[in-house]
């Protein structure tokens, strides 16, 4: 494929991105979330691309070489092979204008939550102080329900019903995918990952919590 030598984002602001995702990509290795060559992560470059970790690297030896760049509709405007879940990063950057930043994950406590109870379509959050970490909320009294879709090999249908389910208002901060991890954005990096680690910690106190009420 060719790929046009016309480059429609900023050169610089590329190279920062990538360093950006190498860095919180390692970090999230280090935490244990993404094994292999599993999980992806991205950054907008502008309103019409952004910068995503390629196809089948390993995140724990992720580098800036490691990123390229896509059009919002999934077509590579950079050298390299995306990863097949692209299109769930472009669907929540057209759907959501203010995210700038998306992090996926496959941590062994979302797996086991989605998988050990297959008929839970939604885990709800509820009167945790860490909360707080994600964008908007304010307190432990509230609750953050977290939709579990299931997984599928077909990532268009699985990112038009993650679409309608935005458009129905009924995902806000993230989403599981059933025996594959989690989905989370925010309006930068920093954010992001703050939610990401949010997120995990909570996953890991749910599994614990349910193991001492049995």
């Amino acid at each position: 494929m060719t790929i046009s030598s016309a480059r429609p984002w900023s050169p610089a602001r590329f190279r920062e991105a990538a360093r950006e995702i190498a860095a919180t990509g390692q970090r999230i290795y280090g935490n244990g979330w993404s094994p292999a060559t599993s999980s992806n992560y991205s950054l907008r470059l502008n309103a019409d691309y952004c910068a995503v970790t390629v196809s089948g690297r390993d995140k724990g030896q992720l580098t800036e070489t490691d990123v390229m760049v896509v059009d919002m509709a999934n077509q590579p405007a950079s050298v390299g092979k995306p990863s097949a879940e692209t299109g769930l990063h472009t669907q929540l950057y057209r759907r959501l204008p203010q995210a700038q930043a998306v992090l996926h994950t496959h941590s062994p406590a979302s797996t086991v939550l989605t998988m050990h109870y297959p008929h839970e379509n939604i885990l709800r959050l509820e009167g945790y102080e860490l909360l707080k970490a994600f964008s908007g909320i304010t307190t432990h009294e509230s609750r953050l329900d977290i939709p579990v879709f299931d997984n599928t090999q077909d990532i268009d249908a699985l990112a038009r019903d993650v679409d309608q389910a935005m458009a129905d208002g009924q995902i806000t901060h993230a989403y599981l995918i059933r025996g594959h991890g989690v989905y989370t954005w925010a309006e930068s990096m920093a954010a992001c990952y703050r939610q990401l680690e949010a997120l995990e910690f909570l996953f890991a106190v749910e599994v614990q919590r349910r193991q001492l009420r049995n």
